[in-house]
């Protein structure tokens, strides 16, 4: 038989740590240490007796196969209720007029009926809609045009394209004479340019004889 090291250091130390609570509380009881040596004696489990599976699909064997159907149907009574074809009632129909029971020809109607019974009155404010040809009064009939109005009643011109197939006749427009205000005036004046305003530079501009003459240094060139 084979000794595992581990084992007998596990007893070791055992032992020791049951001396040790022993004489610090002696009023306890005390594990039986033939107990705790068998316990530890014994072998541990072999755990490859359940190999490693791969995933929760993982099969040891696999399934017998079926000669029969996977899925068996089965209807429940409902199911087989609604599957009945609709019956088709080929009796007479009544006919609209009926006799009217006798209580029914000695009713009296309620006065709560009776409220019921009539029509609604239209709510407060309420005005019919307005019919599609109204009446003109005298002052619109009589009314004339202004020249403003006349002027905004004018087509507007619009140039013709060349190559069109078609052209379109201007109307003549009437200039109405018009003078601008003197604040418009005003804004209408050019700007004046400002007294140290430079303009652009010419593209040929005389060169120094100093320029000329420079002789340009070992950093520079």
């Amino acid at each position: 038989m084979k000794v595992d090291h581990t084992v007998i250091t596990d007893i070791c130390i055992m032992g020791q740590f049951q001396l040790q609570f022993a004489s610090a509380s002696p009023s306890l009881p005390t594990v039986s240490m033939a107990t705790r040596t068998h316990t530890l004696a014994q072998p541990k489990p072999n755990r490859l007796r359940h190999p490693d599976r791969r995933s929760v699909y993982w099969l040891d064997e696999l399934p017998t196969e079926k000669t029969g159907s996977t899925t068996k149907i089965e209807l429940t009574p409902r199911w087989s209720e609604l599957c009945r074809s609709k019956k088709l009632y080929t009796q007479v129909i009544l006919s609209p007029i009926w006799e009217v029971s006798e209580w029914a020809l000695r009713a009296v109607p309620s006065e709560r009926l009776c409220s019921l019974a009539r029509p609604r009155f239209p709510a407060a404010g309420w005005q019919p809609d307005r019919p599609l040809v109204a009446p003109l009064s005298r002052a619109t009939q009589t009314a004339v045009a202004s020249s403003r109005i006349c002027q905004l009643a004018q087509p507007k011109r619009r140039q013709v394209l060349e190559g069109s197939g078609h052209k379109l006749k201007s109307a003549p427009v009437t200039h109405l004479p018009c003078k601008a205000s003197a604040h418009i005036e005003l804004l209408s004046t050019p700007k004046h340019d400002h007294p140290k305003f430079e303009g652009a530079r010419s593209v040929c501009w005389p060169v120094s004889r100093a320029a000329r003459s420079y002789v340009a240094s070992p950093e520079t060139s």
